[in-house]
């Protein structure tokens, strides 16, 4: 999953920023998808590449995910506020997170990074 998220990070487009990011989602079925970073001069509008690799996971049909690698370079990619609120809706039960700068890998779960997401009970 990590030599997943590194390669997607080719695929980044940064030109503000110039950070790029790759992400790598793994299903509960075992499919992977890959996604990166897209900026937007209106910086609103970007999309991180944990929310695209879940966009692109959900637009297949997958609904539930078990773990995510996130891949940059120069610092520790730690999912933003939004992306982990993201992957929360479709954690259920925890995720596994790898965070990678290029050099060092960390593992942490995703209920570390959001302990107190926000879920409506889904009926």
């Amino acid at each position: 999953m990590v030599r997943i998220a590194r390669d997607a990070r080719a695929n980044a487009y940064a030109p503000y920023s110039n950070y790029s990011v790759g992400a790598c989602v793994r299903t509960d079925d075992g499919r992977l998808y890959a996604g990166c970073n897209v900026e937007n001069a209106s910086f609103g509008m970007t999309i991180c590449a944990e929310r695209t690799a879940v966009v692109k996971a959900v637009s297949e049909g997958a609904r539930r995910f078990t773990a995510i690698a996130v891949a940059a370079e120069g610092a520790m990619p730690y999912p933003c506020g939004a992306c982990r609120q993201v992957l929360s809706e479709f954690a259920d039960g925890g995720m596994i997170v790898w965070i990678t700068d290029g050099d060092a890998i960390e593992r942490t779960e995703l209920g570390a990074l959001l302990p107190y997401n926000f879920i409506i009970n889904h009926q």
